[in-house]
């Protein structure tokens, strides 16, 4: 099929490996500091060891970091923004933020700016950061923060007095690429406030410290160098890289230092060589002359002394450009025109992915959510035996590091451009939400989610065991099994029947495989199709620590662990009846799945009776096994007790027909053992095409679906006006408590920032909506839509009155998600809540941010406020939408 735009044609031409587009990306993090991967402690406190005040004056050893800045995909030569305002008692080279223990919710980045569009090869980036010309409180932050509790909300950066009257710029940064080896950058300052101010802009080249670190797989590193090549002009040679030219368009002096750890500043030892990291900062701000070179180094600024009258904007533009590539006499010739060149080709590529019928706002919040997944790719650094034993030349770790964290995970080597939650508060990557994150980026890029999909399935990132590794804080750590679902909703999303990609498919089932054998071996505790342990996705949803043993050697029945088997189960019998209908060797471990997931099925509806099911309520609950073989249900209503609607699968009889080996085995199994057989509902379904027969595999019967769904669409229970929250309501004025050893345990429903230290941090799953699971169940009631039509209807809200088939319901839910960011009669978007200035300020009103989850009863954003990988799926939703406005 012929591109349909230049940038669909600059994937082909990547994926064709015909032209590198995809070299250069926003791969930068927006915080290496207090990471693992830069922790060689004894004790495993990464913040303490390698804390923001350390970040200018230390080396890093796995990555770099920067403000809205670029690198090549191997994070080799790197490009971002640094600023001084001229009060501030540090450069502003990196996001600041509080780390986990300095937070009343855990950590939070202090700082505004925004992701405003990417194209998927990166042809186009554009992005803001408002600057304050006021000195940064930096201190001011911790010390207010420090005297919150977990039932205050956090003082945020908007509650200092910093952007009163405007007295802030806004940065813009563009990235167009005129090749693929050929980046154009410019820089727009604004001063929004009502008096002249002045601003030095540093950006700044540099390359990562990859030479202190002793030898490289057994070969000595080459020492890259950037150097003085005219009076605008810098030469970048690196060995692997190439070499580069950086040039600038405004006469500015070149600030040369090395990317060296200053020993001096941190340990009183000499600095090799004289010249360290924070080089062009002691230049900068203490007029150190000393501190910089004029010709050489490895890391380098030109600096522009601003003066900006009161709402001046300012441009300046430089380029980078492999050698050969342009020369300085040209490299300014037609800048702007093909900067708009790429910004046309960027409003055309969207205009082809998105629905017509949204209105202008509701396609903002599209391009913006694209943008945020798009620019939150990072390059991702960690080789655990390296991290382990530590690096020569520089002393070993202290003992006990290699028994802190991972110290299972020997065989990790990883070293490449991953999608981040977030690339400062989460700058590593997460496999369950990286799943979520490439339902959306199929849409726009279909080749880099099946990659990714698949990298994390590779033998250099999965266990020998067949766990899939976590995060980096703890590989070892049990997240819900959706890496299958991902594959499979991917693998349709990106090709229309008959033109799919079943290699991608075929590779992913293989690995799956032996995935999906750890889970059946290391999880079910009884050996009876029910699961337990971790799912740390839940973290805080319920009583008790679920990744910890229970107190008195009690175990833990889990209706969302059971359930997320079942989810997986279906999604690997979909996987292998589609590679069936051309590879008939599939149809045998079809026939395992399906009866592996209808004994699930009858497990956690009638194992011991009545299994998970609360006939009384009809809900799903969890429940405690005690040592004398006795049960107890922990009636919490919460998201546990909804995700067994998500495992449904529907088998259509034409393809069952199909496969004969599948189909014979079905069949015997249907006829020999009625006592399963029961859960598989069928239905015969007309239509144009003629009569067809569909067969129904789903946790839930009906009338336990119609029950759960009584709650769920309840507005006193899990309906909120911003979708579905993931604890009852109900719990606000009826916590549910459990006595246990002369402990009480207790969960309470809370709409905002968690008031429990369960699981420390800012995570909380009791009361707020989060999207992946409120996009899981929009998928779930359309796939039940599939099968009961309009012969099903439930009540929306329940005790409306109002009745409506569940297409419609899923419809409802996603237009309630989506009013979280779009604006409503008042001009407001909820997603901010009650700050004015996205209401009234026309330098903030069309800026979107995307956090990690939303206040159950007033949408706002809390959490991560950059979390545009999973809550990305607004896409989707928004997608929805346009369908709802189309009929």
């Amino acid at each position: 099929m012929k591109p349909s735009t230049p940038e669909h044609l600059r994937l082909h031409e990547d994926a064709q490996r015909t032209a590198n587009w995809r070299r250069w990306g926003p791969y930068l993090s927006e915080r290496q500091w207090g990471t693992v991967r830069e922790d060689y402690s004894a004790d495993g406190d990464a913040w303490s060891h390698f804390p923001h005040a350390h970040a200018p004056l230390r080396a890093y050893r796995w990555g770099e970091d920067g403000i809205l800045g670029i690198c090549d995909r191997q994070c080799r030569l790197c490009f971002a923004l640094t600023l001084w305002n001229g009060r501030d008692p540090i450069l502003k080279e990196r996001l600041f933020g509080l780390t986990n223990p300095e937070g009343n919710h855990g950590e939070d980045v202090k700082e505004v700016w925004y992701y405003l569009d990417s194209t998927p090869t990166h042809s186009y980036l554009r992005g803001l950061y408002k600057y304050p010309q006021r000195a940064f409180p930096y201190q001011g932050l911790l010390r207010q923060n420090a005297q919150l509790g977990r039932h205050d909300r956090e003082f945020e950066i908007y509650d200092t007095q910093l952007f009163d009257d405007h007295r802030y710029f806004d940065v813009f940064v563009e990235y167009a690429k005129a090749a693929p080896e050929d980046l154009l950058i410019r820089i727009t300052i604004a001063n929004r406030g009502p008096e002249d101010a002045p601003l030095e802009l540093l950006p700044t080249l540099w390359f990562r410290n990859t030479w202190s670190w002793g030898k490289v797989h057994g070969a000595p590193a080459t020492k890259p160098r950037l150097s003085l090549a005219g009076p605008r002009s810098i030469l970048a040679e690196h060995e692997s890289l190439g070499r580069f030219h950086f040039f600038t368009e405004e006469n500015a002096p070149f600030l040369f230092t090395e990317n060296e750890t200053n020993t001096e500043a941190l340990y009183g030892v000499p600095i090799p060589g004289g010249f360290a990291k924070d080089g062009i900062a002691r230049a900068v701000l203490q007029g150190h002359p000393h501190a910089v070179r004029p010709d050489f180094g490895t890391k380098v600024a030109p600096r522009f002394q601003l003066l900006l009258r009161a709402g001046e904007e300012r441009v300046l533009r430089m380029r980078l450009s492999a050698v050969g590539s342009v020369e300085v006499s040209g490299a300014f010739e037609d800048f702007d025109a093909q900067i708009a060149q790429r910004k046309e080709e960027a409003d055309a590529f969207y205009r082809s992915v998105t629905s017509p019928n949204l209105s202008a706002d509701q396609k903002l919040v599209v391009r913006q959510a694209y943008a945020g997944l798009l620019w939150s790719k990072q390059y991702y650094q960690f080789v655990v035996p390296e991290w382990i034993k530590g690096d020569s030349p520089h002393p070993p770790p202290p003992a006990g590091h290699a028994q802190i964290r991972n110290s299972e995970w020997n065989h990790l080597y990883a070293s490449d451009v991953l999608s981040m939650p977030d690339k400062w508060e989460y700058p590593w990557f997460a496999a369950w939400d990286l799943a979520f994150h490439m339902i959306p980026m199929a849409r726009v890029d279909p080749d880099f989610a099946k990659a990714q999909l698949k990298l994390l399935l590779r033998e250099w990132y999965m266990h020998p065991s067949g766990q899939i590794p976590a995060y980096e804080w703890n590989f070892n750590d049990v997240n819900p099994p959706v890496h299958a679902w991902a594959c499979w909703r991917v693998y349709k999303i990106s090709g229309k029947p008959g033109a799919r990609d079943r290699v991608f498919l075929e590779r992913c089932f293989q690995k799956l495989l032996v995935n999906f054998t750890w889970w059946v071996n290391r999880k079910d505790v009884q050996g009876r199709q029910v699961f337990s342990g971790g799912f740390l996705g839940l973290d805080n949803i319920g009583l008790f620590d679920r990744s910890k043993p229970l107190p008195n050697g009690h175990q833990l029945a889990q209706a969302d662990g059971t359930a997320w088997m079942a989810f997986y189960c279906g999604a690997m019998l979909s996987m292998a009846l589609e590679l069936a209908l051309e590879r008939p060797a599939y149809e045998d471990i079809a026939s395992k799945f399906f009866e592996h997931y209808v004994q699930i099925i009858d497990a956690i509806n009638d194992l011991g009776g009545s299994g998970l099911w609360n006939g009384e309520d009809g809900f799903y609950y969890d429940q405690l096994l005690t040592q004398g073989g006795h049960s107890q249900p922990l009636k919490t209503r919460s998201m546990v007790g909804i995700i067994p609607l998500l495992a449904v699968e529907i088998l259509e009889q034409s393809v069952i027909d199909r496969l004969p080996g599948f189909k014979a085995r079905m069949e015997w199994f249907l006829k020999n053992r009625p006592d399963l057989g029961r859960h598989v509902s069928s239905a015969v379904k007309f239509s144009d095409a003629g009569e067809h027969t569909l067969r129904l595999l789903a946790v839930p019967s009906r009338e336990q679906l119609t029950r759960v769904l009584g709650y769920v669409l309840d507005s006193e229970e899990f309906l909120s006006p911003w979708g579905i929250r993931s604890l009852s309501k109900r719990h606000a004025e009826h916590p549910c408590r459990i006595a246990l050893n002369g402990e009480t345990y207790s969960i309470q429903y809370e709409p905002g920032e968690s008031q429990s230290a369960l699981f420390g941090g800012n995570s909380n799953w009791r009361g707020p909506i989060w999207f992946p699971l409120n996009y899981l169940l929009l998928e779930a009631l359309e796939r039940y839509h599939h099968f009961y039509g309009n012969e099903l209807t439930v009540e929306l809200p329940t005790g409306s009155g109002r009745r409506m088939n569940l297409q419609h319901v899923s419809r409802e839910i996603a237009g309630r998600l989506s009013a979280i960011f779009t604006l409503d009669s008042q001009g407001r978007r909820p997603c901010f809540g009650d700050n004015a200035r996205y209401a009234e300020d026309p330098h903030w009103r069309d800026y979107v941010l995307f956090h990690e989850y939303f206040h159950g009863e007033l949408g706002c954003g809390l959490g991560a406020n950059h979390q545009t990988g999973w809550t990305a799926l607004i896409t989707r939703c928004l997608g929805m939408v346009g369908k709802v406005l189309e009929e």
